[in-house]
C-alpha cells in the first residue's frame, strides 16, 4: 500500500478543487492585476482557486501548514514539519491570454522532502499524480522517457528570467537549440515538469531561483517517474537550490550544460 495514500488523494483533491474554481472563470470577465513586473498577473481566479485547495487540504489535516503563492500564505518551506504547497494557476499568463495551458499544483513537503503531488489541467483534461507508488496520469501509470541520444531531446527553459537576466535566457536557449532536438516554451514550469514526467519531453531548465510553487510538486513527479533533478551545479534539488535541471536521466549531464557557467 502507498505510504502516502491518503496525502496523495487530498493533493489530487484539492488540485482538482483549484482547477475547478479558476475553470469557471477561464475565457470569462476576471479581475487582472500585477505584481512584480508588467506580465506578472494575479486574477481573481488565483484566488479564488487558492482558496478552493487550501480549504480542500484543511479538510483532510487541519494542523499541517500551508505554503502558497497568493495572499499572506508563508512563501518558503520549513526544513521540518509537514507543509502543503500550493499553486493555484501555474501559468496565469497563459490563463490570462486564454491559453489552455496552466495548471492547478499541491504538493505535500515532509521534512524537506515531497512525498505526493497532485497537477491539474482542467482546460487540457490531464492530471498527474505522484505518490510513493509511482507517476500516473489520468489514472495511467506512466514514466520518463527512454530516449538516450540528446540530440533527439526536447528542452523546456522555463521560470521566466527577469529583464537584467533575458542574456543568460538567450544563452540557454542558444545551447538547447545547437545540442538538442527542440526547445519548447510551455508558459508553465508545472506542466512542463509533469510532461517530463510523463514522458513528453526530456529536459526542464533554469538557473534562477525558483519558487516552491513552481517546482515541489512536479519535482516529486520527475523522480516518481523515473527522472533525475538538480540544481545548476549537479547536486541533488531541495526547496533551497539555486537553479533547477530535471531530465529523464538517460543523458542528464547534458542537460546540465544548458546552464552551466553562466
Amino acid at each position: 500500500m502507498d505510504e502516502w495514500m491518503r496525502e496523495k488523494e487530498t493533493a489530487e483533491a484539492a488540485a482538482e478543487a483549484a482547477g475547478e474554481a479558476a475553470h469557471e472563470l477561464f475565457r470569462a470577465e476576471f479581475d487582472t492585476d500585477t505584481k512584480d513586473g508588467k506580465t506578472d498577473y494575479v486574477t481573481t481566479a488565483d484566488h479564488e482557486a487558492q482558496e478552493a485547495a487550501v480549504g480542500a487540504v484543511r479538510d483532510a489535516f487541519p494542523d499541517d501548514g500551508i505554503v502558497a503563492e497568493e495572499g499572506d500564505a508563508a512563501k518558503t518551506v520549513p526544513e521540518g514539519g509537514r507543509f502543503w504547497v500550493i499553486d493555484p494557476i501555474d501559468g496565469t499568463s497563459n490563463f490570462v491570454r486564454g491559453m489552455p495551458v496552466w495548471t492547478s499544483s499541491v504538493g505535500l513537503v515532509v521534512d524537506g522532502e515531497p512525498v505526493a503531488a497532485a497537477n491539474y489541467m482542467p482546460a487540457v483534461g490531464d492530471i498527474y499524480v505522484a505518490g510513493a507508488d509511482g507517476m500516473r496520469l489520468n489514472g495511467d501509470t506512466v514514466g520518463v522517457s527512454d530516449a538516450t541520444d540528446h540530440e533527439t531531446f526536447s528542452v523546456v527553459p522555463t521560470v521566466w528570467w527577469e529583464h537584467h537576466r533575458r542574456d543568460e535566457f538567450a544563452e540557454v536557449s542558444r545551447r538547447i537549440v545547437t545540442e538538442f532536438g527542440d526547445l519548447l516554451r510551455v508558459g508553465s514550469a508545472q506542466a512542463s515538469l509533469s510532461m517530463l514526467a510523463s514522458g513528453a519531453v526530456e529536459g526542464v531548465v533554469t538557473n534562477v531561483e525558483v519558487e516552491p510553487w513552481d517546482s515541489v510538486a512536479g519535482v516529486h513527479m520527475v523522480r516518481s517517474g523515473g527522472g533525475v533533478v538538480t540544481d545548476a551545479e549537479g547536486r541533488r534539488w531541495t526547496t533551497g537550490s539555486e537553479g533547477l535541471v530535471a531530465s529523464n536521466g538517460e543523458d542528464h549531464g547534458a542537460v546540465l550544460g544548458t546552464v552551466t557557467d553562466l
